[in-house]
């Protein structure tokens, strides 16, 4: 949870939408039907980025940035579309997943960065993604798209009122979320082959790549894989078709070696930040803890939470109510007060001011009325600390409001300082590039570095391997630790 911003309304897209014509796809050349020029593709773009970063957060590692950046203006060079102004960025994120934005914006995610096994994998799907940006997939997309919304917890819908309270999705995400259909994804993958191969690379190991992300989604759920598998309604036969590409591709060209480069990529991510990092705030036994914010509150009995950049959400399965933690404006509690009720258009029902475990606060009940629509009465919190004012509200229909009242309470009224030291200096899992000693299972390999037996599987996946492969004497694989 960082802090809160109102974020723009896909209106701004739709206007750069409505001036349709004929263009040239860079790719194909053929004449396709577009909604925007490429002048007003780039100014959306550079619009979104700053959305993108805020959201997500950049991923503070030099030398990975310098990696990516020279590797993606190396292939952006000899890309269909040379002359857009490129900007590679790796986001604060541990889901698995790459994507771009119009314009020439790709992004890749710790948690992929921390997947990939060699420089190969890296380019094939850095290709594939160079792809969507030189074929305008997200150009094409939005003449059909419907966009939904990233953040809200599962259920929420169901009262949609809800949704006005819960973070709003900036038109950087929407873009960032586009899924591209079965044609676009087959497209980018022969881009990712073709492009990949022609900077020196090995893209049949964008393929094994796949296969690991199959495993992964197996293990996960589809929700950890990237739109670019995920949108595919074979993987098997796509990985087939993508080895193949490869292979073709190599036969016809003129040179007889392509890189991998396992050993300096493995080198590269030897301290990575691999899962969450409690620095951004972690939930353990159904409390939330923040050890940069010195925070802790509890979350209700089976309560579904969700942490983001701007708000932590809590929700109910029933899906009729919601509680939201957020960063509130102000310079003290008065003016937090009034920025609340201005912000979400509430109508005070009544105020007062308490000390929550030592902590100045004020407490307010009030309603959100819309014509035609439920009235939503709210339980809000603003708690000074630490130079922050905090807001945790509860949301309601106001029929719900007496039974989830004490739900609310409860939270609100436990919401204290974070004393514990361990909470306090927990530190995340990073990667550990280790040597293996002599030949070995890989099994055998986590048992002799003191792995859990319990993290084996996950840490297979990692290093897009089975337990029973055997090694080599002086192999490295990754294993993780503090």
């Amino acid at each position: 949870m960082r802090t809160f911003k109102n974020y723009l309304s896909l209106y701004s897209v739709l206007i750069l939408m409505s001036l349709g014509a004929c263009a040239i796809n860079p790719v194909t050349g053929k004449k396709q039907l577009v909604l925007m020029s490429e002048a007003q593709e780039i100014a959306m773009g550079k619009q979104s980025d700053p959305e993108v970063v805020a959201f997500f957060g950049l991923y503070e590692d030099p030398e990975l940035q310098e990696f990516i950046t020279t590797k993606g203006n190396e292939m952006a060079a000899i890309s269909h579309r040379p002359k857009l102004a490129y900007e590679f960025k790796i986001v604060d994120s541990p889901v698995i997943n790459a994507f771009a934005l119009p314009g020439g914006f790709v992004y890749f995610t710790r948690g992929i960065m921390a997947h990939f096994n060699n420089e190969a994998e890296f380019a094939g799907v850095l290709g594939h993604e160079i792809g969507h940006v030189t074929a305008r997939h997200s150009v094409i997309q939005q003449r059909n798209q419907i966009l939904g919304q990233l953040g809200l917890i599962a259920g929420i819908i169901l009262v949609p009122e809800l949704g006005r309270f819960v973070e709003p999705l900036s038109q950087g995400m929407q873009l960032a979320l586009l899924k591209f259909g079965r044609d676009a994804e087959r497209q980018s993958d022969e881009l990712g082959v073709d492009y990949s191969s022609q900077i020196g690379y090995d893209a049949r190991e964008m393929a094994d790549f796949f296969e690991t992300l199959e495993r992964q989604q197996a293990n996960t759920g589809a929700d950890e894989i990237p739109p670019f598998l995920s949108t595919h309604p074979s993987p098997e036969e796509r990985n087939a078709t993508v080895d193949q590409l490869a292979l073709e591709w190599q036969q016809k060209s003129k040179k007889s070696e392509f890189a991998v480069n396992r050993d300096s990529y493995l080198r590269k991510i030897d301290g990575l930040i691999v899962g969450e990092d409690p620095k951004q705030g972690f939930v353990e036994n159904s409390v939330f803890y923040h050890p940069v914010l010195k925070i802790q509150f509890p979350i209700p009995t089976a309560w579904s939470h969700q942490n983001s950049p701007q708000q932590f959400q809590m929700a109910p399965k029933e899906g009729d109510a919601v509680m939201i933690l957020t960063l509130a404006s102000g310079a003290n509690l008065e003016e937090a007060a009034n920025a609340t009720m201005e912000n979400y258009g509430l109508t005070l029902v009544e105020s007062r001011k308490e000390t929550i475990n030592g902590m100045p606060a004020i407490l307010m009940v009030a309603d959100f009325v819309q014509p035609e629509a439920n009235t939503l009465r709210v339980l809000s919190s603003l708690i000074q600390f630490e130079g922050n004012i905090y807001s945790l509200m509860g949301v309601t229909d106001i029929s719900n409001f007496n039974s989830y009242q004490p739900v609310f309470s409860s939270t609100i009224r436990d919401f204290r300082e974070l004393r514990d030291s361990e909470k306090l200096n927990r530190k995340p899992d990073i990667i550990k590039i280790k040597t293996v000693p002599n030949a070995m299972s890989l099994e055998a390999a986590f048992k002799y570095y003191g792995i859990p037996a319990e993290r084996y599987e996950e840490l297979s996946l990692l290093n897009g391997m089975l337990l029973t492969d055997q090694l080599n004497k002086g192999m490295l694989i990754k294993v993780v630790g503090k």
